[in-house]
């Protein structure tokens, strides 16, 4: 875990003290690594599970994660 937060996290952000890289690390795990990032220990799903959406359901949107940092796709509703 700490290689990747610092390739996905800390190597990208200008971390100005101890309660900016706090507030960082909460909002990561909190809003990405559970909830999207996929994890090869899970046959490659995430830690909190999420539906398929198949492709009938609409267009892929991309949804700014962590400040832009990182980015959600999903399908918005036709």
């Amino acid at each position: 875990m700490i290689g990747t937060l610092r390739r996905e996290l800390v190597d990208h952000a200008i971390v100005m003290n101890r309660r900016y890289l706090r507030r960082l690390l909460r909002r990561y795990v909190s809003d990405y690594y559970h909830p999207c990032r996929i994890h090869l220990s899970l046959d490659k799903d995430s830690a909190e599970p999420r539906p398929v959406e198949p492709p009938g359901s609409g267009e892929v949107i991309e949804l700014p994660v962590v400040g832009g940092l990182h980015h959600l796709y999903a399908r918005r509703a036709a």
